[in-house]
């Protein structure tokens, strides 16, 4: 099982605001960018991947919206639209919700009250936590195990204090190359790096 963290760090928990954030400071399309690129290729879809989208433009509780490939059985379409719907709808379902609560969206989605701090420590006890580092380690020097787990950032970069966080949790750094690029951009070479190592 392969699963990828989105830490949206600008993204609004309100379903209005999200959708007027494309293209705007908050950048919501990277939301749907990274999901499209983590679940969908060529004709078909991937089998054995979960994505995770944490929200945390927040006036209460960050929101993590799930992506469970095995499980989805339709998300209207796999363009920027179709997907930013799935995630605005599940922003709404989660109105009122406590702390760290879960609430089932959809088949295959859900989403729940958590932050990115507690959300990593959760997925830690199932997965080799892997963030990404220009001085990280190349990607093809990387031996994957069974269960990776990849940290990615919208474009407010991870505090360094998460690192540190990170790091007692054994996540491990990697290098996709010298220049930094989009999450939805990491998210096709890490795929592309598992899948030539058949991992």
């Amino acid at each position: 099982m392969r699963a990828f963290v989105l830490r949206a760090r600008a993204a609004p928990t309100d379903s209005r605001r999200l959708r007027e954030g494309v293209g705007q400071a908050a950048h919501t399309e990277i939301l749907a960018h990274s999901l499209m690129n983590a679940l969908f290729v060529a004709q078909s879809h991937r089998d054995d991947v979960t994505v995770y989208l944490v929200l945390e433009s927040t006036q209460d509780y960050s929101r993590t919206v799930a992506f469970a490939a095995d499980d989805i059985r339709d998300l209207g379409g796999f363009h920027e639209q179709a997907l930013l719907d799935r995630i605005a709808t599940a922003l709404d379902v989660s109105q009122g919700m406590g702390k760290e609560q879960t609430l089932a969206v959809a088949p295959g989605i859900t989403v729940s009250t958590l932050s990115f701090e507690k959300l990593v420590q959760d997925l830690a006890n199932d997965y080799q936590l892997y963030v990404m580092d220009k001085k990280g380690k190349p990607i093809q020097d990387v031996d994957f195990p069974n269960n990776p787990c990849f940290l990615l950032t919208d474009h407010i970069p991870m505090p360094k204090k998460s690192f540190n966080s990170l790091k007692r949790l054994g996540a491990e750094k990697i290098s996709l190359g010298p220049k930094m690029l989009f999450a939805s951009q990491c998210v096709v070479l890490i795929h592309n790096a598992l899948d030539i190592q058949g991992a």
